[in-house]
């Protein structure tokens, strides 16, 4: 009989963890002197007293072991219930959201999607701008853990190629992760910390910089800002580009220089893909704008490099709408979106590593059409890669573009044109942030969507950022008789 207890408690544990940080926004608002600091006390008091409720209640089933079964609903059921309480200090508070647009926000905080219902952000308590740059960051390092932790494991989307990368696990899967977290948050709060120097040291007031520290080093996207990075032109941008790029190289590399080994970061063959393609691209829309649209060198490359690493990281920041930039680099863009970063960082999307593996499935049976009798096997890093890897991928890709296409229709049917259905899919399931079109794209917000479209799309942020088939895997009739 399944025991869902030890999922449970875990749950029970990260929820009222949750509620006691809200205490930290709530003191901000106190010290700020508005009265949206008695939302997040209650939100706080309700959070944490459900979560440790859930923890005493479910204690005593509490072991060092958990089964795949296990492992799969806790992934899934972490990231559906902090987002359900995530909310309450928005719906509580005096935005005047409802439920939904709450729910959208912090789910789309959770899973780094950066997709706001929320507008005249200038306007919000610093508690509630803080708790939405806090929930970013909190899911940036949980998304990391899970990737090094749990998705090996669990074999999705051929991430259990990183299994020897993300130490062994298996039947050890929470005092582990809990080391894990442990030496991943050395670099993921040092990094933040000279993130937020470095915002501040180019301009950024400190309340700006601590805020967007924690949206760049999770590639979440949540700012301060209507115009997001508009209203921070200049060397900001390159300090972003800059930590948004280290956010999304693989988090176990940094842990291996930790402890002396700087060879496997050098060798990373992912890394070095995902850097060159930034530099192509960066390049090529530089000189598309150079003699396509006039504009200088300097603006053209620092305005491309800046939107370029934000969209491939799935960071979701826009300095400019690049809308306006003609046809080609909006097609550039959204394509780019649906690349992604490197597999066990922030980043979120297809992930690199997936397009090697393609290629050289692809490249594989190329040499076997040329040559029928040869035996030829994709190969990654130099070492020949298993046919339940290839498959593993290839359902991914098959997987998110049925899911995709499935989730364009059905946000048509809900009354949005064309281009806001596509685009909203493809960023929701990617977690890229902004969309295309006047409503959703990088200059709009999805706060005029309909009440059906944000419960779509928040859904399928969870679905996209646990890979898919986390999610999948729990609604299938064999996966309960296992």
């Amino acid at each position: 009989m399944f025991d869902a207890r030890p999922v449970a408690y875990v749950i029970g544990l990260l929820t009222a963890c949750l509620g006691a940080s809200m205490l930290i926004p709530m003191a901000l608002d106190l010290w700020a002197g508005n009265g949206h600091w008695a939302a997040f006390a209650e939100s706080a008091v309700i959070t944490a007293g459900v979560g440790v409720f859930v923890a005493l209640a479910t204690s005593n089933g509490v072991g060092n072991r958990l089964t795949i079964q296990q492992t799969f609903l806790l992934t899934t059921g972490v990231w559906l219930a902090l987002p359900i309480f995530g909310a309450l200090p928005m719906y509580i508070g005096a935005t005047e959201a409802s439920y939904v647009d709450a729910f959208f926000e912090s789910m789309s905080g959770l899973t780094t999607t950066g997709a706001t219902v929320f507008t005249e952000l200038e306007d919000l308590p610093m508690g509630l701008k803080l708790w939405r740059s806090m929930l970013q960051w909190f899911g940036g390092i949980g998304i990391i853990v899970v990737a090094m932790v749990f998705l090996p494991e669990l074999r999705v989307g051929g991430m259990q190629i990183f299994r020897s990368e993300s130490f062994d696990t298996m039947g050890k899967v929470l005092p582990r992760a809990v080391q894990i977290a442990a030496q991943i948050a050395y670099f993921y709060i040092g990094l933040t910390i000279a993130c937020g120097v470095a915002y501040a040291l180019v301009g950024m007031s400190a309340f700006e910089a601590i805020n967007h520290a924690l949206t760049t080093m999770s590639t979440g996207g949540f700012s301060t800002s209507d115009a997001s990075f508009g209203a921070f032109q200049g060397a900001p941008e390159y300090v972003a580009s800059f930590f948004m790029i280290l956010a999304s190289l693989p988090f176990v590399r940094y842990v291996q220089l930790l402890s002396g080994s700087a060879k496997p970061l050098l060798r990373d063959s992912q890394l070095r893909a995902y850097l060159v393609a930034i530099f192509l691209v960066t390049i090529l829309l530089t000189l598309f704008r150079l003699y396509a649209l006039g504009d200088s060198v300097s603006v053209g490359f620092r305005e491309g490099l800046f939107n370029v690493v934000s969209i491939i990281s799935g960071t979701g920041y826009a300095s400019v709408d690049y809308q306006l930039w003609g046809s080609f680099a909006v097609a550039l863009f959204f394509f780019l979106g649906l690349v992604g970063g490197c597999a066990g960082s922030t980043a979120c999307s297809v992930k690199i590593f997936r397009y090697q593996l393609l290629f050289a499935s692809i490249k594989s049976q190329i040499r076997r059409i040329h040559t029928p009798h040869g035996i030829f096997q994709p190969r990654y890093e130099g070492k020949p890669v298993s046919e339940d890897v290839i498959s593993s991928v290839m359902s991914f890709f098959v997987l998110f573009l049925v899911s995709m296409g499935v989730l364009s229709v059905l946000l048509g049917m809900t009354g949005l044109d064309f281009i806001t259905s596509v685009s909203g899919a493809a960023s929701a399931l990617a977690n890229i942030g902004p969309g295309l079109g006047d409503e959703i794209g990088p200059a709009g917000n999805f706060s005029g969507l309909n009440d059906t479209a944000k419960w779509l799309l928040a859904g399928s942020m969870l679905i996209g950022r646990l890979e898919l088939l986390a999610v999948y895997a729990i609604f299938t009739v064999r996966f309960w008789r296992a």
